[in-house]
């Protein structure tokens, strides 16, 4: 199982889709390739591990590495929405249209979708603002939208400076 990783008092939750190979072996998300890539990517705007909290739509490896099913996600969505209404960040991110469609009850795919702002919204009936990205492991196979991701963490760095 790969729960989370990172720093629970954060202001910056990112939620990907699932683990992968490297999560699954070493219980933590993002430490594979993609990992790597997003650690570099944090760290252009000032962040790093110690400074946001990172988690999946579902805490196991799918089978064969597919997407995960809805039924899967149904079983983990209460758990990661307990831990959204726990920790609070000043933002979330979703890293990749899987987690963006299964939180945000959205349909597009995260090129349409990145680039807005959006408004998770709990169960208290309050809302934490939110972004989507694009999953590391896509920029991986097509780098040629590194240039858009760039824009994306800007926006990030933007949210927390205006506090």
């Amino acid at each position: 199982m790969c729960f989370a990783d990172g720093n629970p008092a954060a202001e910056v939750m990112l939620i990907g889709e699932a683990p992968g190979a490297h999560e699954d072996r070493q219980g933590k998300p993002f430490v594979g390739p993609s990992g790597k890539l997003l650690d570099r990517m944090l760290a252009c705007i000032g962040l790093d591990r110690s400074k946001v909290y990172i988690t999946n739509v579902i805490y196991w490896r799918p089978p064969g590495n597919r997407s995960p099913t809805a039924a899967e996600i149904a079983a983990c969505q209460p758990f990661l929405e307990r831990q959204i209404e726990l920790l609070r960040p000043r933002l979330i991110v979703f890293v990749g249209s899987i987690a963006a469609r299964a939180l945000l009850g959205l349909t597009e795919g995260v090129t349409k979708l990145r680039g807005r702002d959006y408004r998770y919204q709990l169960a208290d009936g309050s809302s934490l603002p939110a972004l989507v990205m694009f999953h590391p492991a896509y920029l991986l196979r097509q780098p040629a939208q590194k240039r858009l991701a760039w824009r994306d963490l800007l926006a990030i760095r933007r949210k927390l400076d205006a506090g």
